[in-house]
């Protein structure tokens, strides 16, 4: 098993920035890939960003791309989420998710073994 732990979630106006972080625990952090989904009200979870698990590789949705950064420590079992110039539409519930996986990136939903609980980030205009 391997326990997720997402934090630094908050309020923000556009414009602004986030790092949100993500702690793992349970087993060796990098034997996974990790991603990053998030779920805004009435809509379906989608990826936001990827990392495979040595972090040379990542992936990003085109609707965070140059905004966003995904980065992950394998010394602190932790993968890491920045988010700058933040857009109202940018509010959701984000998620991280595990894969175990030592090669690419993973960035199908169905393909990750585990979750964290999730954290709100509110972007306002």
């Amino acid at each position: 098993q391997v326990q997720l732990v997402e934090s630094g979630g908050g309020l923000v106006q556009a414009g602004g920035s986030l790092r949100l972080s993500c702690a793992a625990s349970g087993r060796t952090f990098s034997n996974y890939a990790m991603g990053w989904f998030r779920q805004a009200p009435g809509k379906k979870r989608d990826i936001v960003a990827a990392i495979n698990w040595s972090g040379s590789t990542t992936y990003y949705a085109d609707s965070v791309k140059g905004r966003f950064t995904i980065s992950r420590d394998n010394a602190k079992n932790t993968v890491y989420l920045q988010m700058n110039s933040l857009k109202p539409e940018d509010t959701a519930v984000y998620y991280c998710a595990a894969a175990y996986s030592r090669g690419h990136y993973i960035s199908l939903e169905y393909q990750y073994d585990y979750w964290g609980q999730g954290t709100q980030v509110t972007v306002t205009s």
